[in-house]
C-alpha cells in the first residue's frame, strides 16, 4: 500500500481539477465503463467480460473502456457542450514500473476549439497543479517535425526508414516487422523523450498524418494530423486532437485498425456503431486525455507508478 500522503495528494489533485473546470463552466459527466463496443486501436488491448443476464439487455460480450472518448463524443453530438470526465479506464497487458492495467484518466472536450487552443488550456491546468505542488517549470512548444530535427537532425515527415534507423544503430533493436511509425516511436521514446529536462512542460504538435488516430488531417504539404502531446519532464501526460467528426472517414479508420489486428493474428474488436451513427452531428471541437497517475508521479517526483496507487495490480 502507498503512504497516506500520496492518497492525500491524489485527493487534492482531483479537487483542484474539479475546481479548474468549475471556474470555466465545463460540465462533469459520467459515462459507461462497460460497453458493447471496444477500442479497435491495434496498439491497445482491451479487457472484456461476459454479461449473464437477460438477452434483451443487449450484447453479452462487453468491453471495459480504455478511455471515455466514444460515449463523451455521443454526448457532444447530443448537444451537451463543453464537458469532462474523471474516471477509471483499463488496458490489458500494460503492467510494470510505469504502467498499471487499471488507472485514472481525465478527458475533456471544448466545443468550437482546435487542438492549439486546447493545448494552451492544458498548460493552464498543468501550471495550476505544478505550482500548487511547489514546482517551477518552463514551457517549450514545438512541432513533431521540429522536435526530431532539433534533437536528431532527421526529418520525421519525409526521411526514409533507413535514415530514421541510424540514431538507433547501437540500440540492438530487431527491425523485423517494424514500420515507419514504429521507428519514429522508438526514436521518440529512446532518444528524445529521456532528454527532456525535469522542470519543463513540452508541447509537441502537428503529428505525421499516419499517426492521426481520431484527429483531423490538415491537407498541408506534407499533410499532418491536428494533434498534440504534452510532456512534463520525460513523461507524456496528455494527448489531444482537433477531433474528426466525419463518420465515413472514422469507419475507414476503424476498419483499418481491425485489418491490422488480423495481420498480427489478434482478434478483431467490434466498432462503436452508436458513435458512428451520430459522429456527423458532433460539433467542431477539440478533446484531450490526461493520465492522472503519470501526473501524480511528476507531482510526487517518483518514477514508480506503484508509489501513487493505493494498491498496484500485483496487490489488487
Amino acid at each position: 500500500m502507498t503512504d497516506i500522503g500520496q492518497l492525500r495528494l491524489r485527493a487534492q489533485t482531483y479537487a483542484a481539477i474539479r475546481g479548474f473546470f468549475n471556474e470555466r463552466d465545463v460540465l462533469e459527466v459520467e459515462t459507461p465503463i462497460l460497453s458493447a463496443a471496444g477500442n479497435t486501436d491495434p496498439n491497445i488491448q482491451s479487457f472484456h467480460a461476459t454479461f449473464s443476464g437477460h438477452v434483451d439487455a443487449g450484447a453479452r460480450e462487453r468491453w471495459l473502456r480504455t478511455s471515455p472518448e466514444f460515449p463523451l463524443k455521443r454526448l457532444l453530438a447530443a448537444g451537451v457542450g463543453d464537458c469532462y470526465e474523471l474516471g477509471r479506464v483499463f488496458r490489458n497487458g500494460e503492467a510494470g514500473g510505469r504502467h498499471n492495467p487499471e488507472f485514472t484518466m481525465l478527458e475533456w472536450y471544448r466545443v468550437g476549439w482546435d487542438h492549439n487552443r486546447l493545448a494552451r488550456e492544458v498548460i493552464d491546468l498543468l501550471e495550476r497543479l505544478l505550482l500548487g505542488a511547489g514546482r517551477t517549470f518552463e514551457i517549450v512548444e514545438t512541432t513533431y517535425r521540429g522536435l526530431f530535427h532539433d534533437a536528431l537532425g532527421v526529418d520525421a515527415l519525409l526521411d526514409p526508414i533507413e535514415v530514421l534507423k541510424k540514431p538507433l544503430a547501437d540500440a540492438n533493436i530487431s527491425s523485423e516487422g517494424l514500420e515507419r511509425d514504429d521507428w519514429l516511436d522508438l526514436l521518440l521514446t529512446h532518444r528524445i523523450q529521456p532528454e527532456f529536462p525535469r522542470d519543463r512542460v513540452t508541447i509537441v504538435s502537428e503529428f505525421p498524418a499516419s499517426q492521426c488516430a481520431l484527429a483531423r488531417i490538415r491537407k498541408s504539404d506534407p499533410p499532418v494530423a491536428e494533434r498534440f502531446e504534452a510532456y512534463v519532464g520525460k513523461y507524456e501526460v496528455a494527448n489531444g486532437y482537433h477531433e474528426l467528426n466525419d463518420a465515413a472517414e472514422q469507419r475507414v479508420r476503424f476498419e483499418r485498425d481491425n485489418a491490422k489486428r488480423r495481420e498480427r493474428g489478434d482478434a478483431e474488436v467490434p466498432m462503436d456503431e452508436r458513435l458512428l451513427a451520430v459522429l456527423d452531428d458532433m460539433p467542431d471541437c477539440a478533446g484531450v486525455a490526461l493520465g492522472i497517475e503519470r501526473l501524480l508521479m511528476v507531482l510526487a517526483d517518483t518514477d514508480a507508478i506503484a508509489d501513487v496507487l493505493a494498491f498496484p495490480f500485483s496487490q489488487a
